[in-house]
């Protein structure tokens, strides 16, 4: 089972993450989302637990819970829903069938 934690320390890293969860059972993998630019947690991160029971044990006890000076929030992931769009969601001036620039008014 995939489980969504919420409103964790910047401080927090996955190995800290995965020693919380593990308390509760096995843990496949834990990754706490981290900023591209910083290096520093986002806040949020993503535990698999394998069995399903020792989650929901995790979820229920875990949220709420403070974690390094944090009310953290767990609940069950849910799959991320498909976006509307796209790439090209709106048409650009620049397309391939006006080869010139936007004539100013």
């Amino acid at each position: 089972m995939n489980i969504y934690v919420s409103n964790l320390g910047f401080d927090v890293n996955s190995e800290d993450l995965s020693t919380a969860f593990k308390a509760f059972g096995e843990v496949t993998s834990a990754n706490v989302i981290m900023d591209k630019f910083t290096q520093k947690s986002r806040g949020f991160a993503f535990v698999e637990m394998p069995n399903k029971e020792e989650a929901e044990k995790a979820i229920k006890e875990l949220n709420g819970a403070t974690f390094e000076d944090r009310v953290m929030n767990v609940s069950e992931a849910k799959e991320r829903e498909p976006r509307e769009g796209g790439f090209n969601r709106t048409p650009s001036p620049f397309n391939n069938d006006n080869k010139s620039y936007p004539k100013k008014r």
